[in-house]
């Protein structure tokens, strides 16, 4: 039988990686304490950094999202005019 695949909520997600950048304990510590893997821990923590931008200006994630969101709508237009 398959086990089942356990989803993490983002708030468990990013409390973890808050405390892998205290550095007040290494990342092996952590992940074992919270029954993860590290490897686990180590995505968590680079998406995370990748998208701390978001949270200091949602403005320009907001802003790429509409020009994205305009440029399909265009190109759909074009596709149903065919």
């Amino acid at each position: 039988m398959s086990r089942k695949r356990t989803v993490y909520t983002a708030e468990y997600k990013t409390r973890l990686v808050l405390e892998v950048l205290k550095e007040e304990k290494t990342l092996a510590e952590i992940a074992s304490a919270n029954k993860i893997t590290p490897l686990n821990l180590q995505n968590w923590k680079k998406i995370f950094l990748a998208n701390a931008e978001l949270a200091m200006e949602p403005s320009k994630a907001i802003k790429e999202y509409k020009e994205a969101n305009a440029k399909l709508v265009i190109e759909v237009v074009n596709m149903l005019k065919k």
